[in-house]
């Protein structure tokens, strides 16, 4: 599995410019440009085409006299192919990162998401938002939001289905409080001049906690339930009560979107294309690190044609032929080095022992796994630069109106385990509109 620092690398002489650069690929890449000084800063940027865009760079010209031209100054070109935006974003980011270091956020200008914070270190607890949640409390921090608009919006809807404190200040609970307008309107406990005891206050604010954790789950499954019951007892308006209530949860859970996680537990894994025929990119991210990519094989899967609407086999030969049986023609069509990725290269070493014309049951599922293993077995703790930027192109990536999101996401179950035959067809789907892109050009 290759590492975003792994660039290919030419020599560039400002006096033969043309051919060094027509030995440059015209797919989509990561670039640095290099010059003579050791200690001189590389320029740094993504393109969908190399050649093209690094030939109006290093290639003087005469009709646009002001374009940027860096021919004079470039000694060496280095660069990554990559076959996604998703891809190209976190390979930039991570050579910026390598030369600028804290400077990489605002270049890239990546800012820090949004959260909601539950503040349950306190005596009295009460929900903020923040953009900096820290790692103590992580388990507190609910997001990433869109914006902090958005973060602002659902902490205030969700605050009205409970009667938290609003109020900023420590507590010290006296009668002699005077209280606020929320405590008046029976929105609050009012621990502040002891309207509650502090048993019942702790009740209120785990309640919140537990809806926070589970985007509203949590009071959905209870209401459900008495709603359940109450019309089983003929109580029908005690039932309708609860049913508008339901209602009123279930639009405060719509403003946090499936991303929405706590801090501590948010993992999940995209899918994007891959800059390599036949493979699909997988990214992981985990304890606050996007790693990858790790390419999947679509060796052996039955590609749909989605453009058809059917279920026949799109016209791609490593769909419909046989598996080859020699190992390393194995590890050639699935773009592996055992080297570097033992754990996929051991699960492909299985599939020329158990496949007879044909994938046997659960193969694909070991293949995913194996690849998930060899990503998550990359993972580190993260330098406070890297979370963010991380976390940030996660957030840029999702909330991306849905016809520009390229790729698909998915998330563990509630037992933690990831659901891999819907992993599985998502990498069909994916592989299948590579295919009809790759078509469609030729």
């Amino acid at each position: 599995m290759a590492t975003p620092m792994e660039l290919e690398s030419l020599a560039f002489d400002p006096a033969n410019a043309k051919a060094a650069l027509a030995q440059l690929p015209t797919s989509p890449a990561v670039f640095a440009l290099y010059g003579a000084e050791a200690h001189a800063e590389p320029y740094i940027g993504r393109t969908p085409n190399l050649r093209a865009r690094l030939e109006r760079l290093l290639q003087p010209s005469e009709k646009h006299p002001r374009r940027l031209q860096l021919a004079g100054r470039v000694r060496q070109i280095r660069w990554r192919l990559t076959g996604s935006e998703f891809e190209s974003l976190l390979v930039q980011f991570e050579l910026l990162e390598k030369v600028h270091g804290t400077k990489c956020l605002e270049r890239m200008h990546l800012g820090a998401p949004a959260f909601v914070r539950f503040l349950g270190g306190n005596p009295y607890p009460r929900i903020t938002v923040t953009h900096r949640p820290s790692l103590r409390e992580a388990q507190w921090a609910y997001g990433p939001f869109q914006s902090r608009a958005a973060a602002e919006r659902f902490a205030d809807e969700a605050l009205k289905l409970f009667l938290l404190r609003r109020c900023t200040e420590e507590l010290a609970p006296n009668p002699a409080h005077p209280g606020c307008v929320y405590s008046e309107m029976k929105m609050c406990l009012a621990p502040c001049y002891q309207g509650c005891t502090d048993e019942r206050y702790a009740e209120e604010a785990s309640a919140v906690e537990r809806f926070l954790a589970t985007r509203g789950e949590s009071s959905l499954v209870s209401l459900r339930t008495e709603r359940d019951e109450a019309s089983a007892n003929l109580a029908f308006e005690s039932a309708a009560a609860l049913h508008a209530q339901l209602q009123r949860v279930e639009s405060v859970r719509a403003l946090a979107p499936e991303l929405v996680r706590p801090l501590a537990e948010l993992r999940a894994v995209f899918l994007q294309a891959s800059a390599i025929p036949g493979e699909v990119a997988l990214f992981l991210y985990e304890n606050g690190l996007l790693t990858g990519p790790a390419t999947f094989s679509t060796l052996g899967m039955r590609i749909q044609n989605e453009n058809s609407g059917s279920t026949s086999l799109f016209a791609q030969p490593m769909a419909i032929e046989p598996i080859p049986e020699a190992t390393e023609s194995m590890e050639q069509g699935a773009g592996i080095s055992t080297a570097e990725n033992e754990p996929i290269a051991n699960a492909e070493l299985e599939i020329q022992k158990s496949v007879s014309g044909k994938l046997a049951r659960g193969l694909l599922e070991a293949r995913m796994e194996a690849v998930l293993i060899a990503l998550a077995s990359t993972s580190q703790l993260p330098a406070a630069t890297m979370r963010q930027g991380h976390l940030a192109l996660i957030k840029r990536w999702y909330y991306r109106p849905e016809v520009r999101r390229a790729g698909e996401i998915f998330f563990p179950n509630e037992e933690g385990h990831w659901p891999i035959k819907a992993m599985l067809r998502g990498v069909g789907r994916i592989a299948g509109k590579m295919l009809a892109a790759g078509n469609h050009t030729e």
